[in-house]
């Protein structure tokens, strides 16, 4: 059976900030997804424990204000946050997280900031995983595309809905909707492999495309540029 019939959670975070090692979470959002429609949605509001900047308000709506008066406290947001995740990836379920590296990357350091013990140690020093990143799998599958591959785009591409770009639960669901149409698109290279596969060929794909990435950066603008090839999280 593919993966495309089973059970998907999308997860998406909103955060202070656009650097994964110093933003907060403000909002996160876990979406169970069946045949392309939701069956569940959880979702948290936290305090941050620092003043959001205007600049992340204005793309998610969530002011310092809102934040404090209505967030629970940021370590119980995030413990809970990652034990579901977790306790996906033991039952087996892919969780579909566009731009894997930023979420993941920042949901580690959040864990390490609260004194929390890492994923990989609460799955019992297994890897993270399977993850299906939409990103990963759009760059490697049609490479020549022009034009941003933000989620807004994808959705565009790929014919997905986007009512509510940049609120948590909306972005998560439309995410679950570009990997089940790239796994539609392309069920060699993706909706017909098993989630693992899927998962190690992701691992290649990213650093094959951050691979080129970065000899472009050092022809074309800084010869020291470097780009991470870890996936998927930093």
């Amino acid at each position: 059976m593919s993966w495309l019939h089973d059970m998907l959670v999308g997860f998406d975070l909103e955060t202070t900030g656009t650097e994964p090692a110093e933003s907060r979470i403000v909002t996160a959002a876990l979406v169970e997804v069946k045949e392309g429609e939701p069956v569940r949605c959880r979702e948290w509001l936290a305090d941050p424990g620092v003043a959001i900047p205007a600049e992340a308000t204005a793309v998610h709506g969530i002011t310092t204000r809102r934040a404090v008066a209505e967030g629970r406290p940021a370590g119980d947001v995030v413990a809970e946050v990652a034990a579901a995740l977790v306790a996906y990836w033991r039952a087996g379920i892919p969780v579909v997280v566009y731009n894997a590296p930023f979420d993941l990357s920042l949901l580690a350091a959040e864990l390490r900031r609260h004194d929390l013990p890492s994923l990989e140690r609460q799955l019992g020093g297994a890897p993270v995983g399977p993850v299906v990143d939409p990103l990963v799998v759009d760059r490697a599958l049609d490479r020549y595309r022009k034009g941003s591959r933000s989620l807004e785009n994808a959705c565009a591409v790929y014919g997905v809905r986007l009512d509510d770009a940049h609120e948590a639960g909306a972005d998560a669901l439309a995410a679950v909707r570009v990997a089940l149409a790239l796994g539609a698109r392309y069920p060699r290279e993706a909706g017909e492999v098993e989630p693992a596969l899927l998962h190690e060929r992701q691992v290649a794909w990213h650093a094959q495309w951050a691979s080129g990435l970065e000899e472009w950066l050092r022809t074309k603008k800084d010869p020291a540029a470097v780009v991470d090839r870890s996936w998927p999280a930093r």
